[in-house]
């Protein structure tokens, strides 16, 4: 058995502002991971401090817009970024991104650059293995639904009452499978390197971004590359959630 599809157009890509600061000496905009949406990042501006605005991107098919279509393709995904919060590039910004959001992060601050438009002044990219490299467990989402539980029951993202929830994964497990997608269908153009800082993040357990394969992401820019590494596997940025956002707040202030 295969979850349903979700019906209709693919959904807009829309910003949430948890505290919105208009006197921020700049924006960190976050990527979730694969079937997260814009409610992870809900508490971080109590930790990146008074000059940093959090704001967080929320993509179809979760939360508030549950029900709408989600993306499968990245491109495509990272051209409706833009489309949507492309008008909150006039400020300074940051770009984050955890898993899949990683990769996110990535291509648009790559379409960014490509267009000629301002470029982030930092790109934060979590657990996950360089964009260049083969998926450690390549095709999660074609398997059936139950293999399919088991593999996120694995990872640890998804909390145990959502899995066990069988009304509830019929409407997760789409965007899920699409999220997934996203990932194992994305295939690394070669281009220019982007210009900025890059800070690669991950759980020193993590099996799915060891610290090789966050180490290969110093290819992908010719501006300073910096390896930070946590307790925990590949959803570190829970459990030590004040220590991450102390490690981008000092990568963006110095302080």
């Amino acid at each position: 058995m295969t979850a349903d599809a979700v019906a209709g157009p693919v959904g807009e890509v829309g910003l949430v502002r948890p505290r919105p600061l208009p006197g921020a000496a700049l924006r960190l905009i976050c990527f979730p991971y694969a079937g997260g949406g814009a409610s992870v990042f809900a508490s971080w501006p109590a930790g990146t401090g008074p000059d940093i605005e959090v704001c967080a991107v929320q993509l179809p098919g979760r939360e508030a817009r549950l029900g709408q279509r989600p993306f499968q393709d990245v491109r495509t995904l990272v051209s409706a970024v833009e489309a949507g919060i492309g008008g909150l590039l006039d400020e300074p910004f940051a770009l984050f991104g955890h898993s899949m959001g990683a990769l996110v992060a990535y291509e648009f601050a790559r379409r960014l650059a490509a267009r000629g438009r301002p470029a982030p002044v930092h790109l934060f990219v979590s657990a996950r293995p360089a964009p260049h490299l083969p998926r450690p467990w390549p095709g999660p989402h074609l398997l059936p639904d139950d293999q399919f539980i088991d593999r996120i029951r694995e990872m640890g993202g998804t909390p145990a009452q959502v899995l066990a929830d069988a009304r509830l994964m019929r409407l997760v497990l789409p965007v899920l499978r699409a999220d997934f997608a996203v990932n194992d269908g994305y295939v690394h153009r070669p281009g220019p390197l982007l210009h900025c800082p890059v800070t690669a993040l991950g759980g020193r357990d993590d099996p799915q971004a060891p610290p090789r394969a966050l180490t290969a992401w110093r290819r992908h820019t010719s501006g300073p590359f910096r390896l930070r590494l946590f307790g925990g596997g590949h959803f570190y940025l829970r459990e030590h959630r004040d220590d991450l956002l102390r490690a981008v707040r000092e990568s963006l202030t110095g302080r």
